[in-house]
């Protein structure tokens, strides 16, 4: 476990005083980094090597000073010696080592100076050995904590999602597919993120497959298998002579490792794609968008569009923060001042439940659970201040239970059981994420391993599926989602039977689009409940003949809408991005007031909040009324057999180029 910042900090001050004089390279460079090392309460065997031999770019070789792979490099000067010249040397022995081995941090100094090149993000950072103590943060990853800014667009994403899917064509090539396969990438997706998170020893999965594995890469799924079993084993159950390299794993449970699977026979280059795999800084990574990418590895077409099909997290955020997330911070400014109500409100916090009847793989769930563990650091935060010295001791001790709000909150229905199994790990992930926030902002290691609370993620078709059964609709504060969009004339015979038997009854209902059937079972679940729902739809739903059918049936159940996002365009910065129309509506049985619809000057661009005394299914406001379909005209014109609709699968739309051609031949057209 690593150490607590305090004591880090306080080891920090009897380097700066031990190695105050230091000044020499030839003579005391070496111990001077062993025991910077031990201030984190990390060895240098474990993760260092000096003198690390390079074969430099432009011939000839070198040796930099301390290489640790994948993470940290060394250039060591004596006192008073140019620091610019040490990292041009430095350089020079980056351009020979191993893509996946490059690290992420270069320091070059004089024991006088520190100088840190963050090679992730271009930034540079200097200062005196006297300000280590201060400075100490910097250096967190070698004490396990991994502070990262997590950014949804970060290449990362994409090139983590392209290296695994390199790996999962391999398997799959050499036979090794379906359920076991996709079970393995979950597995493997995991370890690389425990690798790099803390919740292994730091490189420790990566080491395993380097050493204990040949190159061959033959015994390395005997070997993944047997790392299996002991990350599904509890310690003390675990052989009394098991191998070291393997003991040193946690014990991890929440069914990640329970099912057994059939050993997958790797080759060399398989073996390669997983050391690059190992390679990636997998701390960077994404949950909210990883999955959905993560998704697309085990569909090569998909993977060539890759990203395309995520939902980002600005449009998740225009769902969550009108359903629940502004009245909730809106509350934490009005009680973080008084120790009673802030409790109350804590608490209150850990009550609430969410369900996403088509969850995908979690992104809405996810992020939902970020933005609310957020609100809890906030709400901890507020807590220390108030708190006096008495319970500061008391507070720290209880750190677990301060920390209140936990995956199993959470709840989905998703029909394809690979993005089910992502959903969960997602949650995992951002958990453990998030439980590194709190171990930064108080000093002290705070992780949930094993993984005892589990996500509620049901595989099944979210229309057949009494949402009940996944989460009592008394328990249930907010239903959301992103319900797939199919229109009536694009759905499957199963996908109508599906719509139809939710729709029985209601007059009409061949006209709805796919995702009309949440909204109606939806409606279902929360009446007679106070919980609240939001969900995206096609815009289609508010317009045309969608509307009395939909709307008509909704409003006479008793349906009040609380805010709207009229029609917006759903797309990310995703390569192969996914332009669709959409709205968001957010609805109850509670006639909630003010509303608020939010109205886009540009499609594309960012929404402005207009208070509304009503919205009504046109997402206009003015009173509650829909047009119903007819046949006749209202006046003495002829009818119209058909809308007008591009129903020709795309024929008759012109380019600009065929436009302007074919008006210059037929002026007339």
């Amino acid at each position: 476990m690593p150490l607590s910042w305090n004591e880090i900090r306080d080891r920090a001050r009897r380097f700066v005083k031990t190695w105050a004089d230091a000044h020499d390279e030839a003579s005391h460079a070496k111990p001077f980094w062993i025991d910077f090392f031990e201030a984190f309460g990390v060895s240098d065997r474990r993760v260092a090597t000096f003198e690390y031999a390079v074969q430099k770019f432009h011939g000839g070789r070198g040796r930099a000073d301390l290489f640790w792979r994948g993470m940290l490099l060394v250039e060591q000067k004596s006192r008073g010696k140019d620091l610019d010249e040490a990292f041009a040397q430095a350089q020079e022995y980056l351009e020979g080592i191993a893509q996946r081995d490059l690290p992420r941090l270069v320091i070059v100094c004089d024991f006088a100076r520190f100088r840190l090149h963050n090679l992730d993000d271009g930034s540079r950072t200097e200062f005196s050995l006297a300000q280590l103590p201060e400075k100490i943060r910097h250096f967190a990853f070698i004490a396990g904590y991994t502070p990262q800014v997590i950014r949804e667009q970060d290449p990362v994403n994409v090139k983590a999602a392209e290296t695994l899917g390199r790996l999962h064509d391999a398997l799959k090539a050499a036979g090794y597919t379906g359920h076991p396969l996709e079970v393995l990438l979950v597995r493997l997706l995991f370890c690389l993120f425990a690798d790099d998170t803390g919740i292994f020893e730091q490189q420790s999965f990566r080491e395993l497959i380097e050493q204990r594995t040949g190159e061959d890469g033959a015994d390395l799924g005997a070997r993944l298998a047997e790392l299996f079993q002991v990350l599904n084993t509890e310690p003390a159950r675990r052989q009394k002579n098991l191998d070291p390299q393997l003991a040193a794993f946690p014990y991890v449970n929440g069914a990640v490792f329970a099912e057994p699977l059939p050993i997958a026979q790797f080759d060399s280059p398989m073996r390669q794609a997983l050391l690059d795999c190992c390679g990636l800084n997998w701390a960077a990574i994404s949950p909210a968008i990883f999955g959905a990418m993560f998704q697309s590895v085990m569909d090569a077409r998909a993977r060539r569009n890759l990203g395309a099909h995520y939902t980002s997290e600005a449009n998740i955020l225009k769902l969550i923060k009108p359903l629940f997330l502004d009245e909730l911070r809106a509350e934490f400014e009005r009680v973080k001042g008084n120790r009673a109500r802030l409790l109350d409100f804590h608490q209150r916090l850990r009550r609430l439940t969410f369900l996403d009847p088509a969850c995908g793989c979690g992104n809405f769930l996810v992020i939902t659970y970020r933005e609310l563990r957020l609100l809890e650091l906030e709400v901890l935060r507020a807590s220390a201040d108030l708190r006096d010295t008495r319970s500061e001791r008391l507070f720290a001790i209880n750190l677990h239970q301060q920390v209140s709000l936990n995956v199993d909150q959470f709840h989905g229905i998703e029909i394809e059981e690979f993005p089910a199994q992502i959903a969960r790990v997602a949650l995992w992930l951002v958990d453990h994420q998030m439980n590194q926030k709190v171990a930064e902002e108080f000093g002290m290691y705070f992780a949930r391993i094993p993984l005892v609370t589990t996500p509620n993620i049901h595989c099944g078709n979210a229309l057949t599926t009494d949402w009940n059964d996944v989460l009592p609709a008394e328990r249930c504060s907010y239903v959301l989602g992103n319900p797939p969009f199919i229109g009536k004339q694009f759905q499957s015979a199963r996908q109508k039977a599906d719509l139809e038997a939710v729709t029985r009854g209601i007059a009409g209902a061949g006209v709805l689009d796919f995702v009309a059937g949440w909204y109606v079972k939806a409606a279902l679940y929360i009446d007679g409940t106070d919980a609240r729902c939001a969900l995206v739809a096609t815009n289609s739903v508010t317009q045309g003949e969608q509307v009395g059918v939909l709307w008509g049936w909704l409003l006479a159940k008793g349906v009040h809408i609380h805010f709207a996002h009229r029609t917006f365009q759903w797309s990310n910065e995703a390569r192969g991005v996914a332009a669709v129309h959409c709205v968001i509506i957010g609805f109850g049985f509670e006639n909630r007031s003010p509303k608020s619809i939010f109205e886009y000057d540009d499609l594309a661009g960012k929404p402005h909040a207009v208070t509304a005394a009503n919205i009504n299914p046109y997402l206009v406001d003015v009173p509650d009324v829909v047009l119903p379909n007819r046949r006749t005209p209202i006046c003495a014109v002829p009818p119209i057999a058909f809308g007008s609709m591009p129903n020709d699968g795309g024929h008759l739309l012109l380019s600009d180029a065929e436009r302007n051609d074919l008006v210059a031949e037929e002026p007339a057209a």
